[in-house]
């Protein structure tokens, strides 16, 4: 444990927290895309199940049940409880584009060929990829509600300082995941763009928009 991973930790935990708010007080999951939130469940699915085989500690423990808990929470309130305003036309992305490679992918490059090292790899290629296709309705819509950007910042930020946690781990503990790094690296690029517009819209008070 060191402060990266740890405010990295309660950044990822502000953005789902931030999610499930959002939805709850607005009555709605407009702007928000389904696929994204089924692609971050599976990604906790798969990587957790150490759960069942090992404890770290209590600290470990309780993130990874709230994680997986907040995550089908958020699908449920999506494709359940307020189906009625989720956006199905412009979350269209295809997200087997996405898991199909990404599990070939964790077949062949991987730590162990075992079958929870195989998903854990999984999980962390996936999780790289898996705010596309809320990347890419925004896109499609052109705009997002301010709360939506908020979330997705939070999102991002976590990524950002895990890069930091791994070099902290790196220079002080030896420690060097190739796989998680590289992965980090490239989900951390996916939001460059939109820390952009966030930094020079957002936090001026502005409505982030796009050219449709």
């Amino acid at each position: 444990m060191n402060v990266f991973r740890l405010t990295g930790d309660l950044s990822h935990l502000a953005a789902i927290i931030i999610l499930l708010l959002k939805i709850w007080r607005s009555r709605s999951c407009a702007g928000i895309s389904g696929k994204s939130q089924i692609l971050f469940a599976i990604v906790f699915t798969t990587r957790y199940l150490d759960l069942l085989t090992s404890f770290i500690s209590l600290y470990n423990t309780c993130m990874k049940v709230i994680y997986i808990g907040c995550a089908y929470a958020t699908v449920y309130l999506i494709y359940a409880k307020f189906r009625a305003t989720y956006d199905g036309n412009h979350d269209s992305f295809r997200v087997e584009f996405l898991v199909v490679p990404v599990g070939g992918l964790s077949v062949l490059i991987n730590h162990d060929f075992s079958p929870l090292e195989i998903l854990w790899t999984f999980s962390i290629y996936l999780e790289s990829v898996a705010i596309l296709p809320q990347l890419f309705m925004i896109s499609k819509t052109g705009e997002a509600e301010t709360i939506t950007t908020h979330y997705l910042f939070s999102l991002g930020l976590y990524r950002a300082l895990y890069l930091f946690n791994w070099i902290w781990r790196f220079y002080f503990e030896g420690f060097f995941d190739m796989i998680a790094v590289v992965a980090g690296a490239v989900q951390t690029i996916l939001y460059c763009d939109f820390f952009y517009l966030y930094v020079t819209k957002v936090l001026k008070g502005k409505k982030l928009s796009l050219p449709a």
